[in-house]
């Protein structure tokens, strides 16, 4: 970690409000000194130029005095506490909003730069020829143009009123300035090109959704995996490793009410409409099939699914037989290597991709929930939020209020919470009124589509259909510029396949059933994307703001189209709720989302999308709660529609439900703190389930047996500070790869494993039994077995099987082989206890969890890609976590990768209805994108240890609480 942040392992950091601003001029001081000599070494060494200490103090904004910005009808207050957090009062809606484009761009824009050439497809632009195929795979997808078409044909006059606002605040800011006035990161890339930022535009803040959306975009993953998975396994095995949500022992989101088939609806038991708020349909049709929608093939309970029979309605049995081959409705008609090199060179794509917020791996999710009035303290609801998003530097919220001096029709805003640079708005908070939070729902919205394709277009219904074509031309810095032919199919499919040399060549080789047209030069792959349709999820932002009820609420939720996220509610007038808005498809009975599908053949076309009345939605339950963490939204028996096949387990739900049941028994109350604690629960479910039985494990080496002894009276807390917690999790991942990592096909397993295992797809004699060396493809936080709550599943039911093929690996070395459960356990303890050896010393005194689970911070482009001493300056960390996959304090780890921290709870908050200025906050990171800034990781101390800052929104409170105060002049 560079030597000006506050803490050099995470165990310090920075006190309070007032520490942070009496010590902000001599801690700027010293990392000038510090950044001076850095530079001068860059600078001499690298660059053969020297960055000064007025370049770096260049970008940093101004917050105190003064600053006149043309366009402003009235002057506006910026008000910041200790932590650069600012809180910005005007007296008209196109003043608050052009004044928080132009913070924003004071604190964060390189950042919003880099996002919006993400969106267009422009990197090349930014950073040269390596980013050309990424490039050319967004132009594809089109996003900015989607983004044109909404701002264009969907939004309301008054959003897009506010956003040119924005865009005139951003504009106001980068007037006049270079780009090392607005950044240290435009300096270093004014020696590798001549880049300078362009101006704000609207549409920019528009696309950002569309990348949001994009990575919330459902369960394309788990599709590609299963596939992937033929190529070593059978269908049986298939489906033991995606075994059927465990409704019987986590409970999904809504368990009040159920879809009626009379009013088409979904209601509640014993709420009338009125007080519902129900909203209409508006989204669109349900297409043929009426009620059954998307249920897709005959079942019960669907107990032989790919992952969870609450998001089906008896239709999951043909989900596995799609998956695996067998079953005639899908497009392969089986999976042979074709296919499974199809999907593979797919996945490659998708994952070269860069994250916009971060949610590319398995096992990401959220945590959200709410509690009644009843039941807290002070007798109105309490609401938690924690994202689980990847990690950023700078995280990807922003922390701001936005507050009419006078609410009105002229001024209609008073709302706080976090917000995305780029973007106006605030997108998780709270107003006056009401507080929201969110989670992403994981419903299927995507699908992918094998296409005929001649040289006149692409076979549809007996028929050649010409592609829609355009030409795209990215310009590369320092390099000739490149034009790409993008075809879309005449309902908008654009055709992944043209941008991937390797989806060509496989789209001659995939296996098809024998009604398939002949292949030709092969078949493309077409993606059908919600997203890709013109949206009003930015007018949902706006309408979310500014709600005062749960009509308004819901009303608003309505609007949120892409991407679909469960929206939890509570009212200072003793109200909670839940609705599941979005777009989301209705599929016929031949398809059920799982598989590529035949694009020649319409039947396999989406039918329509699911009404906002018919989507599940609670109100007031009895119960006095709702958690929603990832788990399944609705129980499939009181619902007919395909939400998706692939939901979380509901580990981290149904945890979060026994603390609150836990707390509120015998007359129990809920506090803000109460609920803070509750997001730190730091206890690991599938140590509960193991943990017996491996100290039940007969192990002769005393080594072993020692670390053994570390589980004995373990309380099953996952504490940085804790050898036990270290050493059961090194178990848990041994177990892992012995049972299932060694076995999974090289698509799957990480880079750099290498296995030498049985040939496939073999000519040779029956009785060849050479072995061929096969080496893992993924990443590391992005192969399997992760160790998410799927993999608990996964061995919880092979538990009672303790004869289990499953349990069976062979010698290595003087390492015995497994036959059974328990030898196979015995093994994974001996691995485990040599790895922490050679990680954390053979002293076990010395082991703790947070030496293994650590959390790096990097910038995300030069952070990652830049010159070694350049991510030195930009990067962060390490800091020693708590928590763990799976855990209601999510510091996700992926098991097959190692035990560094992949994911985060990416900010926290807890609002308090009772007294708004009562409620609490935290970011992952600080406010700032500067580098050098006292706010670039100011938070991140206290972040890690759970702690949450004071969240001030009355005019008083945030008085009492300002550090800095700008005014911004006409």
């Amino acid at each position: 970690m560079p030597p000006n942040t506050t803490a050099t392992t995470g165990d310090t950091a920075t006190t309070g409000a007032t520490s942070v601003k009496s010590g902000r001029k001599k801690g700027r001081r010293a990392r000038l000194i510090v950044l001076v000599l850095v530079l001068a070494i860059i600078g001499g060494v690298a660059y053969g130029a020297y960055w000064s200490i007025s370049t770096v103090r260049a970008s940093f904004p101004q917050t105190t005095g003064s600053i006149k910005l043309d366009g402003l009808s009235g002057p506006v207050d910026v008000k910041r506490d200790g932590y650069g957090i600012p809180q910005i009062y005007a007296s008209s809606d196109e003043d608050l909003f052009m004044a928080q484009g132009f913070v924003q761009a004071q604190d964060r824009f390189y950042e919003m730069d880099v996002r919006r050439h993400m969106t267009s497809g422009r990197l090349s632009e930014m950073f040269g020829k390596g980013q050309v195929e990424n490039d050319a795979f967004l132009r594809t997808l089109g996003w900015d143009r989607i983004a044109q078409q909404e701002y264009d044909t969907k939004l309301s006059p008054a959003t897009k009123k506010y956003l040119q606002a924005y865009a005139k605040g951003v504009n106001a800011y980068l007037q006049g300035k270079d780009g090392e006035d607005i950044s240290l990161e435009y300096a270093a890339l004014g020696f590798t090109n001549d880049y300078t930022p362009q101006k704000w535009t609207p549409v920019d803040s528009i696309a950002w959704l569309k990348a949001m959306a994009w990575d919330l975009r459902g369960n394309m993953q788990d599709e590609i995996d299963r596939a992937l998975l033929t190529s070593r396994l059978g269908p049986q095995q298939i489906q033991d490793l995606y075994p059927a949500y465990p409704s019987g022992r986590n409970k999904p989101i809504v368990r009040d009410g159920q879809y009626d088939d009379l009013t088409k609806a979904f209601q509640q038991s014993g709420v009338a409409n009125t007080a519902q708020g129900t909203t209409g349909g508006t989204t669109g049709t349900t297409g043929t099939g009426g009620t059954t929608g998307t249920t897709g093939t005959t079942g019960t309970t669907g107990t032989t699914g790919t992952g969870g029979t609450a998001g089906t309605a008896g239709g999951t049995a043909g989900t596995t037989q799609g998956a695996t081959g067998t079953a005639g409705s899908s497009a392969s008609g089986g999976t042979g290597s074709g296919l499974t090199s199809q999907l593979g060179g797919l996945y490659n794509v998708l994952d070269d991709l860069p994250t916009a917020v971060g949610v590319n791996g398995q096992g990401i999710g959220s945590n959200s929930w709410v509690v009644a009035g009843k039941y807290t303290v002070k007798g109105k609801p309490l609401l938690a939020n924690d994202p689980h998003l990847s990690a950023s530097l700078p995280s990807v919220w922003y922390q701001m209020g936005l507050h009419c001096r006078t609410v009105s029709s002229k001024c209609q805003y008073d709302v706080s919470g976090y917000t995305f640079a780029g973007m106006p708005g605030v997108v998780i908070g709270h107003n006056g009124k009401i507080a929201w939070g969110m989670t992403n729902s994981g419903v299927d919205v995507t699908d992918l589509y094998l296409e005929k394709v001649s040289a006149n277009g692409y076979l549809y219904d007996g028929k050649i259909r010409p592609f829609k074509t355009r030409e795209e031309t990215i310009q590369v810095a320092g390099g000739t510029a490149k034009k790409i032919v993008v075809r879309q199919t005449q309902d908008g499919m654009p055709l992944l396949s043209d941008r991937d040399d390797e989806l060509v060549e496989v789209g001659k080789k995939a296996t098809v059933n024998t009604a398939a047209p002949d292949r030709g030069d092969g078949y493309g792959i077409a993606l059908r994307w919600t997203a890709l349709d013109p949206g009003t999820s930015m007018d949902a932002v706006f309408a979310l703001d500014k709600a005062a009820d749960w009509k308004d609420f819901r009303a608003a939720a309505a609007l949120f189209d892409v991407p679909s996220q469960n929206l939890i509610y509570a009212g200072t007038d003793n109200h909670i709720g839940y609705t599941l808005p979005g777009k989301i498809p209705t599929r016929s009975a031949k398809d059920d989302g799982s598989v590529p599908a035949p694009g020649w053949d319409s039947k396999y076309r989406w039918t329509g999308f699911i009404k906002q009345d018919e989507l599940p939605y609670e109100f007031d339950p009895d119960r006095g709660y709702i958690v929603t963490a990832n788990q399944a939204v609705v129980d499939p028996g009181k619902y007919p529609y395909t939400l998706t096949t692939d939901w979380g387990y509901g580990t981290r739900s149904q945890r979060i439900s026994d603390l609150i049941e836990s707390k509120i028994k015998d007359g129990g109350k809920v506090s803000t703190d109460d609920m803070r604690q509750m997001q730190l629960d730091n206890s690991s479910e599938i140590a509960k389930l193991l943990v017996p039985k491996l100290l039940k494990i007969d192990l002769d080496d005393p080594d072993v047996r020692e670390a053994q002894k570390l589980l004995e009276g373990w309380d099953y807390t996952q504490d940085a500070d804790s050898a036990a917690a270290a050493y059961f999790n090194a178990v848990w991942r041994n177990i892992l790869k012995l049972a299932f990592g060694n076995k999974l096909p090289k698509e799957v397993r990480v880079k750099g494993q290498c296995l030498w295992v049985d040939k496939i797809d073999s000519t040779g004699p029956v009785d060849d039994d050479t072995k061929v060396r096969e080496c893992g493809r993924r990443d590391a936080d992005q192969a399997q077995p992760d160790g998410g709550d799927r993999w608990f599943e996964v061995v919880r039911t092979l538990m009672d099987k303790p004869d289990s093929d499953w349990w069976k690996t062979p010698k290595s070395g003087t390492r015995p082989g497994a036959e059974n459960r328990d030898q196979l356990f015995a093994r994974a303890m001996i691995d485990a206890r040599w790895e922490l050896t050679a990680k954390l010393g053979k002293d076990i005194d010395t082991w703790s969890w947070g030496r293994l689970h650590r959390l790096f911070l990097k910038n995300q482009t030069l952070g990652t890609e830049g010159p070694q001493v350049l991510q030195y300056i930009l990067n962060r960390g390490p800091w020693k976590l708590s928590g763990g996959e799976a855990t209601v304090n999510a510091s996700g780890w992926n098991a097959a990768g190692g035990y560094n921290v992949v994911w985060v709870p990416s900010m926290r908050m807890v609002v308090n209805l009772a007294d708004l200025d009562k409620s609490r906050w935290i970011n992952l990171t600080g406010a700032s994108g500067h580098a050098f800034s006292a706010h670039y990781t100011d938070q991140t101390g206290k972040w890690a240890k759970g702690e949450l800052l004071p969240w001030s929104f009355s005019a008083k409170a945030v008085d009492q609480s300002t550090s800095d105060t700008l005014v911004l002049k006409p």
